[in-house]
């Protein structure tokens, strides 16, 4: 479907712009005058080199992020202190001064130093963060500028501490449960390649000197141990190739949404992070939309914040049969990705007029879902992989020491 950039005018004089997917020019034109709106500029994006665009952004952003690593703990303690000052009748450029002052992380005490001198010069808390979006995502900005136009900032901001506390929590929960296969699977590596590199050629050089004829499957060992040992520089360099790679192909669009498909297909993994998501694309809508932010902006923040291109490009598609004239529930329902306890939940929100509520409810039963599973892997995969790491280094070693069993026969062959 194509895509259009518009920049349109309302009643009142206020300009927006962004992208529309439409059938063509005129359904285009059809549904941003819907709502009696002017529209002042109206033009296909070429698709052509489209990628190139959003790649380069996704890894200056990353770098960004690279070079701006502040722990989400620190951030969530600013959020709550700024709402609790600012509640207090401090000023904000007071109170991210004395914030930037007791700061002991360096990047973050920069970062609101710059942030308090912006607000100085005239820029407000949303256009002075806006500035550091290394730090601070889009769905933050947009929350300190909806509290700003509604005037309850430190309400916003409050929310917002919780929100982010429960992503951190949230996030911590996930990177335990993965933590310790990642660090078997990288011990299992290590043990292997002091096999191949040490132990077997020792071994080796014992039977070669010895005259045994060895098994074939220690023959098999023995040279697969000597084409790693010669071409083990190469090994490191092609496996750091292939994840850079992956990072980089990651960073498209086509390319990210099939990595983040297999992501949601991994057994037992791919189930907590759908479970992890779908948690914070329920919290995020409830804190947004209980903010007064309108829906269809809404729907675009979500969209850029649940960090996974399969439900990034849902999003969208929703997105676009709510402008449309299709209920949340009814839109996300199409996309064919959101489970039914999430859809029954929304549109119980929707016929009760209570959505926001509604979905923080459902955001706590999948923190609830993430907690269980974690509870489960820990379990369960733990003693799993411990017992595959013993067969296979079992494995190895009784291959190894498999002509050691025929030590008389090898010992009178050499003789």
């Amino acid at each position: 479907m194509p895509a259009y950039t518009y920049l349109i005018k309302d009643d009142s004089g206020g300009r927006s712009e962004g992208q529309i997917k439409a059938d063509n020019l005129d359904t285009a034109m059809q549904k941003l005058s819907a709502d009696n709106q002017i529209i002042v500029k109206l033009e296909e994006v070429d698709t052509t080199w489209d990628f190139i665009g959003p790649f380069i952004d996704e890894i200056n952003l990353s770098i960004e992020r690279f070079k701006n690593r502040i722990p989400l703990s620190n951030l969530v303690f600013f959020t709550r202190q700024l709402a609790t000052m600012y509640s207090a009748g401090l000023t904000l450029e007071r109170a991210i001064q004395g914030l930037a002052s007791e700061e002991r992380h360096p990047k973050l005490k920069k970062v609101l130093t710059n942030v308090g001198e912006n607000i100085r010069k005239g820029l407000s808390l949303s256009e002075a963060l806006q500035r550091h979006p290394g730090v601070f995502s889009t769905l933050f900005v947009s929350l300190t500028k909806a509290g700003e136009v509604s005037g309850n900032l430190d309400e916003i901001l409050d929310e917002l501490a919780t929100y982010l506390e429960n992503l951190d929590d949230v996030r911590r929960k996930v990177r335990s449960a993965m933590t310790y296969p990642i660090f078997m699977v990288l011990f299992l590596f290590a043990m292997m390649s002091a096999m191949f590199m040490w132990i077997i050629p020792m071994f080796s050089d014992v039977y070669v000197q010895l005259g045994a004829n060895l098994p074939a499957a220690t023959r098999r060992l023995v040279s697969l141990s000597e084409w790693i040992s010669i071409n083990f520089n190469t090994v490191v360099f092609s496996l750091f190739g292939f994840i850079t790679g992956l990072w980089l192909i990651s960073k498209t669009q086509r390319g990210g949404y099939v990595l983040d498909s297999i992501k949601l297909k991994v057994p037992v993994f791919g189930s907590l992070l759908n479970q992890s998501i779908l948690n914070k694309f329920a919290k995020t809508a409830g804190i947004l939309l209980n903010a007064g932010v309108p829906v269809i902006e809404s729907m675009n923040l979500i969209g850029k914040i649940v960090s996974n291109r399969v439900y990034e490009v849902a999003i969208g598609d929703a997105t676009e049969y709510i402008r449309d004239g299709f209920n949340i529930t009814s839109a996300l329902r199409r996309t064919e990705v959101f489970p039914p306890i999430l859809l029954q939940l929304t549109a119980t929100g929707e016929e009760t007029g209570e959505l926001d509520s509604l979905l923080d409810r459902t955001a706590d039963y999948y923190y609830k879902q993430v907690n269980a599973l974690v509870e489960r892997m820990t379990t369960l995969i733990e003693p799993i992989l411990i017992l595959m790491v013993g067969i296979i280094i079992a494995v190895m070693v009784v291959i190894t020491y498999l002509p050691v069993f025929y030590l008389g026969a090898a010992l009178q062959s050499g003789l």
